[in-house]
């Protein structure tokens, strides 16, 4: 008996700490899967930074309780669940995710929590269609480069503007003379 109960303990502290891990946690309905499906879940998800860990729903409200961060999640333990981490690629987690359902044809996505609050289904598949970090990065320097290249091409014109105003200036004072 006493193992049992220091093995929940374990899988507590686990769970704690892959929240601890992770901006985005959603919960799934895995019934149906089998071990090879839930393995390729999990393979499609470690290279975002993501994880899946299946775990009893007490358990899971056992870490969660008392967790201003995680708390809401709460409403999403029912039936069969597994618990899916995203860390800081959020997008690429939920990608991968929205991949692997659409491949299986199985499993229900209930819900997830962000920064404190709960996520509807529909807003943790709207994650999803977000661009990933590095998309975001490309974007953000194909922004800095544009502006570089226009800020240089102004600066460059500056001394032309320059000489051209002194000259119509000079010009207009010699014709009032």
């Amino acid at each position: 008996m006493g193992r049992t109960r220091a093995n929940k303990e374990e899988i507590v502290q686990q769970l704690k700490e892959s929240l601890s891990d992770s901006q985005l946690a959603f919960v799934i309905d895995y019934q149906g899967l089998s071990v090879a499906e839930i393995t390729d879940l999990r393979n499609r998800l470690r290279p975002n930074g993501g994880s899946c860990k299946i775990t009893k729903n007490t358990l899971m409200h056992i870490a969660v309780d008392g967790d201003d961060n995680w708390q809401p999640m709460q409403e999403f333990l029912q039936n069969s669940s597994a618990f899916l981490f995203a860390g800081e690629d959020v997008s690429a987690a939920v990608k991968a995710y929205k991949e692997f359902k659409k491949a299986t044809k199985k499993t229900e996505l209930r819900g997830g929590v962000m920064e404190g609050r709960a996520l509807t289904k529909e807003e943790v598949e709207a994650l999803g269609d977000l661009p990933s970090k590095e998309q975001l990065y490309a974007q953000i320097a194909g922004a800095i480069n544009g502006v570089a290249t226009k800020l240089a091409v102004g600066v460059k014109e500056v001394p032309g503007s320059l000489a051209r105003a002194i000259k119509a200036i000079s010009e207009q004072e010699g014709e009032a003379a």
